[in-house]
């Protein structure tokens, strides 16, 4: 046996060790309750809590003692955790089955260091684009970028799909607050052409870019609404092929592709293969979160993700902010048989953040083949999911609350209001503080009956609590804020892929169904009837649909 098989089977049976120790721990205080571990622990709350880059987080509502976080931490020891992030940060390629680097974090790396590629310095080129960036976004802000007819450009509208339509959307919904809003912004993503037609139906097209996001510029649903958003821009100004390039734009690395379409390749903003899309909100692909809030904010916001990856890079693990959430969320997940995790921010601007964790945690972490080709033996990927409360008290909590599921939930808060009116986000804190009170602590028989309730009625009104939870606490929504945040769930579901031993940053998942999709568009456009070799529902749904198109008999 080699050096390395050795060394690797040393590895393989400590993290199996650290794992079975894990499962006898569960089996010894699972069914422990929070009640008890506050009742003998006046200062859980303040001892199970960290802070970091202006995040707190008080994970201090869960399932866990200073053993169970000893535990995780040796799990995540021996799962070679530090070297997967010294190795991410080098730019080695940790992308396994794409032989590419992971690099976002060079993203927002300041200018002046060093990050090399293949003996380049990635570093030079990212803040090159961003120069780029922020002078194209200044001339259409300040208005010395003008369309074809020389109107003022007033509406912006992105053109993506997946990481570079809901990090975009995401972003812009978050910081609205710092918006230019004289202009118009929206986000087309969608291939079914209402998604167009409603962005653009009541635009004037003289007025009118679009930034076209695609890295090949072949993706089928972005080029399919770009082409047709160049027809309506055209047939609304005229059939002169040099207002394409006044009313587009491209975030691309296919010049050739770019020119062909008719977008001068001087205004083509570019990325590289090493930041994946649901990682790339910050790289070019945030051009129209750039003109919406203006190059500074754009900057501070880097800025915040910068400081989350300094503290994931260097922080102990047990006073890493990431690292405790990503074990926290694995410890659910295996050894409780959680599925999902309820993503609750108590801010309207986040709106479409849970939206956007769902690609980046399901599309990461969906895997079931680990790095080294043998498939998993536990569970993978929680499903992530959620809505601002506290809309989402009225609708979906009865079930955290009551529900045979257990719901591990994330609270987000601010403790300052962007739109202080009256006594609103006075409630609105209470709300967030008193879920996760009560979801921790729930409501006992006792104090139910105390309150003079009927025989009858008391077992509907039990709350048996004991639902874990983390609160994210912060002082304000601001652009640096935001960049926290998401560098905070980045690395978050890298520390949950490391001790799952999966490739987190490939989606070949993704890929069959675009495949397969390519092959039925033309049997379902043939005028003449398609010989047919797919299963027989699929063959006879695509009959059916071209029956009821009167294709055919």
């Amino acid at each position: 046996m080699t050096a390395s098989a050795e060394t690797l089977k040393k590895e393989t049976a400590a993290k199996n060790a650290a794992w079975q120790a894990l499962i006898q721990h569960q089996k010894q205080i699972g069914t422990l309750h929070l009640r008890t571990l506050f009742a003998e622990d006046a200062k859980r709350g303040e001892r199970m809590a960290a802070q970091a880059a202006g995040v707190f987080l008080d994970y201090s509502k869960n399932r866990i003692t200073d053993e169970t976080l000893r535990l995780l931490i040796d799990l995540a020891q021996q799962c070679g955790l530090k070297d997967r992030i010294d190795a991410m940060f080098r730019g080695d390629r940790i992308n396994a089955t794409e032989n590419r680097s992971v690099l976002h974090v060079a993203l927002r790396a300041p200018g002046g260091g060093s990050i090399v590629v293949d003996g380049h310095n990635v570093l030079s080129d990212v803040h090159a684009v961003l120069d780029k960036m922020a002078r194209f976004a200044e001339h259409v802000r300040n208005g010395e970028w003008q369309g074809h007819t020389g109107k003022r450009i007033r509406n912006v509208i992105n053109i993506g799909i997946g990481g570079s339509d809901l990090g975009p959307v995401m972003a812009y919904e978050a910081l609205k607050f710092y918006s230019d809003r004289s202009m118009t912004f929206r986000f087309v993503s969608n291939v079914d052409a209402t998604d167009l037609v409603e962005a653009t139906r009541d635009l004037d097209p003289a007025e009118t870019l679009f930034i076209v996001s695609s890295k090949t510029f072949t993706t089928l649903e972005t080029m399919t609404n770009a082409r047709d958003a160049r027809e309506w821009m055209q047939l609304g100004l005229g059939s002169d092929a040099k207002a394409v390039a006044r009313h587009f734009v491209a975030v691309s690395t296919n010049a050739e592709k770019v020119a062909e379409f008719g977008i001068d390749t001087a205004n083509m903003f570019e990325f590289w293969d090493w930041v994946g899309g649901r990682y790339s909100m910050d790289s070019a692909i945030g051009l129209s979160t750039m003109l919406a809030i203006g190059p500074e904010n754009f900057r501070a916001m880097l800025d915040g993700f910068h400081e989350m990856d300094e503290h994931f890079r260097t922080a102990p693990f047990e006073r890493n902010l990431p690292v405790l959430m990503g074990l926290l969320a694995v410890w659910y997940n295996d050894f409780f048989g959680s599925e999902t995790v309820a993503v609750l921010p108590y801010e309207q601007y986040l709106k479409r953040f849970p939206a956007y964790l769902q690609q980046l945690t399901m599309e990461s972490n969906g895997k079931h083949v680990k790095l080294d080709g043998a498939r998993v033996e536990y569970a993978t990927g929680p499903i992530y999911w959620g809505e601002p409360g506290t809309n989402g008290q009225h609708s979906f909590y009865q079930l955290i609350h009551q529900g045979t599921r257990l719901i591990p939930c994330d609270f987000i808060a601010f403790a300052d209001a962007l739109n202080p009116v009256g006594r609103h986000h006075d409630m609105l804190l209470a709300n967030v503080f008193a879920q996760a009170e009560a979801l921790g602590f729930g409501k006992t028989r006792e104090q139910v009956e105390a309150e003079g309730t009927p025989e009858w009625l008391v077992p509907h009104r039990i709350c048996e609590g004991n639902r874990p939870s983390n609160m994210i606490l912060m002082d304000r929504l601001t652009p640096a804020a935001l960049g926290k945040l998401v560098a905070l769930y980045e690395h978050n579901v890298f520390t949950q892929g490391v001790i799952w031993h999966i490739d987190s940053f490939d989606q070949w998942g993704v890929e069959l169904g675009k495949v397969l999709a390519q092959r039925i568009i033309p049997e379902l456009q043939s005028k003449d009837e398609p010989r047919l070799h797919h299963d027989s529902s699929t063959n006879n749904l695509i009959r059916r649909y071209r029956q009821m198109k009167g294709m055919q008999p």
